[in-house]
């Protein structure tokens, strides 16, 4: 079961210590887990099926189900909304690149900075809500 954990690590491009990080997993409950060679708890195969979309069939056997097979995977790293956030800001910012528009119309510099604020505010609501999940 580790070795299909660690081929969709590697599938993602992402090491075992990111996916300890990104779910509050220790790292230690990795490396007990790859050393003994044993089933991973129900908990954490949950977090590993929601975090790389995968059935629960597939992490215990590595196996695609009919449905699996028509599904294809999206690597985490394009799943990451606050990268796509931080690039729309960029956009936003960039005075370089061709206007902004809404509905059609072109967004002015007080638009553009409100809409910028509004999505560094949200992301930053974000961080809160995660860390209070936490706790």
């Amino acid at each position: 079961m580790y070795e299909i954990f660690e081929t969709l690590c590697i599938k993602f491009g992402i090491t075992p210590y990111k996916f300890c990080k990104d779910n509050n997993v220790r790292t230690s409950t990795i490396s007990t887990w790859k050393k003994k060679n044993s089933l991973v708890g129900p908990e954490l195969a949950k977090k590993i099926c929601d975090y790389f979309g995968i059935s629960m069939d597939y992490l215990m056997t590595g196996a695609e189900s009919g449905e699996d097979k028509k599904a294809e995977l999206i690597p985490v790293s394009e799943r990451d909304i606050a990268k796509k956030i931080d690039a729309i800001i960029g956009d936003i910012n960039d005075k370089e690149t061709s206007p902004l528009y809404f509905n059609g119309e072109k967004l002015d510099e007080k638009s553009l900075a409100i809409l910028a604020q509004a999505l560094e505010s949200a992301m930053k609501q974000v961080e809160i809500m995660r860390e209070k999940d936490k706790k």
